[in-house]
């Protein structure tokens, strides 16, 4: 019986959170944009599609100077965009201590 590859890269180390990864950027893109169109912000060098792919997590791995160019447009800063995602009711290392 073969394995589906939904079980099968579930055993995957780090295979969860790198599903997650594309839905935390779209959210966090998301977030920053806050009222402006996705026209005003595909200005920064990019189609207002590419952008709504980014943002529904239909593009899951953006190319590095497409979020660049984004992090730019939004003022967010690379950090912001490359921090992992804690997911929700995790014990953070200031609440553990």
């Amino acid at each position: 019986m073969r394995a589906t590859s939904s079980s099968s890269s579930s055993r995957i180390p780090g295979a969860a959170a790198a599903r997650r990864r594309p839905a935390r950027l779209g959210a966090l893109l998301r977030t920053a944009r806050g009222e402006r169109s996705t026209v005003d912000v595909a200005a920064a060098g990019l189609s207002a599609e590419t952008l709504r792919k980014i943002e529904t997590g239909r593009a899951p791995t953006p190319a590095f100077f497409t979020v660049a160019a984004l992090a730019g447009a939004l003022g967010l800063s690379l950090d912001e965009v490359a921090t992992p995602a804690t997911p929700p009711g995790a014990a953070t290392e200031s609440a553990v201590a």
